[in-house]
């Protein structure tokens, strides 16, 4: 399939060319892509998005999608953005490695863990639940003025307090930090189409929510 690619300043320097075209495999992902790219994005920090939304390097790619890469922007430094749902156990301390960042005062951490039952099962339409959680990190982003954000979903098992979700991001201040981290996680909790089961004595109930 083919994916258009655009670049902007100094990428498209060193491509000599604004636009590209990839030819990728059905099911490729954006990191497939960037790996295609390796001589035009070596050592260059950048966020990239898919058909004008940012996007995980998780996100798959569709025939005819358009995929940016966005360098650091007006000489300031790149925007780590960062969203994915995974099977492996999570990690805090590595997520919040992933947003630090030297224009940053203060880094606020979230972590859901399994509490009062065995375990808990998370389900998740993962492609569309990356798709939502990245918009919900560039927009809080925005609002909030900060400088990296990331956050991370569980799907499987996951056993009593282990995490099942974590959010880390940096701002210049901690109000900002806060309201950042507090918004990603109420939104995700909202608006990212994954399910959770409670499992106690072997017995399982899906746990009831509410429509996005």
């Amino acid at each position: 399939m083919e994916v258009t690619v655009r670049l902007f300043a100094m990428l498209r320097e060193r491509a000599g060319a604004s636009e590209l075209t990839l030819e990728l495999p059905e099911g490729a992902r954006v990191r497939d892509a960037l790996a295609a790219l390796a001589d035009v994005t070596a050592g260059m920090p950048l966020v990239t998005a898919v058909n004008r939304e940012y996007a995980p390097e998780e996100q798959e790619l569709g025939a005819g999608d358009e995929l940016a890469l966005i360098p650091p922007v007006s000489g300031g430094e790149a925007v780590v953005l960062h969203a994915r749902v995974r099977a492996e156990p999570l990690s805090l301390d590595a997520l919040a490695a992933l947003v630090r960042d030297p224009r940053a005062g203060a880094v606020v951490t979230f972590s859901g863990v399994t509490r009062a039952v065995e375990r808990l099962e998370y389900e998740a339409y993962a492609e569309m639940a990356e798709a939502r959680m990245a918009r919900i990190v560039a927009e809080a982003r925005e609002r909030h003025g900060l400088c990296a954000a990331a956050v991370e979903h569980r799907v499987g098992e996951v056993p009593l307090s282990e995490p099942s979700v974590i959010v880390a991001v940096s701002a210049a201040h901690r109000g900002e930090a806060f309201a950042g981290a507090r918004e990603i996680i109420d939104r995700v909790k909202a608006e990212a189409p994954i399910w959770k089961r409670e499992v106690e004595g072997g017995r399982g109930r899906w746990v009831e929510g509410t429509l996005p």
